[in-house]
């Protein structure tokens, strides 16, 4: 598991979620991206409305069924590493906006291994019987 606390960078990339990169959703690209890179963790948020340079409103109550609603990534992680990704993001955005603001990371955790091996077998277990 990789070590994250005191002071770090939150990077938010605020984009639509029709916008892709290849035949992949950007958000989906990016998620893949950080994973491959060894980030601790990203986060993926669906806007319900917005708008954005363009002033374009996208709301999920309008009766368009590709309304391209909002799409924040969020990514925390240390100064060098966001340095250290930033060209590959830029080359993957051609639109949206992208923040870093400083964090302190208080807790940052999850399951022991073994926690998550009886978990799951007690989950498959259940679903066999």
């Amino acid at each position: 598991m990789t070590k994250l606390s005191g002071e770090k960078v939150l990077m938010r990339i605020f984009t639509g979620e029709m916008k892709k990169f290849g035949h992949l959703p950007l958000y989906e690209a990016l998620v893949e991206l950080f994973r491959k890179e060894g980030f601790a963790g990203v986060t993926v948020l669906r806007g319900v409305s917005g708008f954005g340079a363009h002033r374009v409103y996208h709301t999920h109550k309008l009766l368009d069924l590709s309304a391209d609603l909002p799409m924040v990534i969020e990514v925390v992680e240390t100064q060098e590493k966001i340095d250290a990704i930033m060209p590959k993001v830029d080359e993957m955005i051609e639109s949206g906006l992208i923040t870093l603001e400083k964090v302190r990371v208080v807790r940052y955790t999850h399951k022991h291994a073994n926690e998550l091996i009886q978990e799951d077998a007690s989950l498959i277990k259940g679903v066999n019987t």
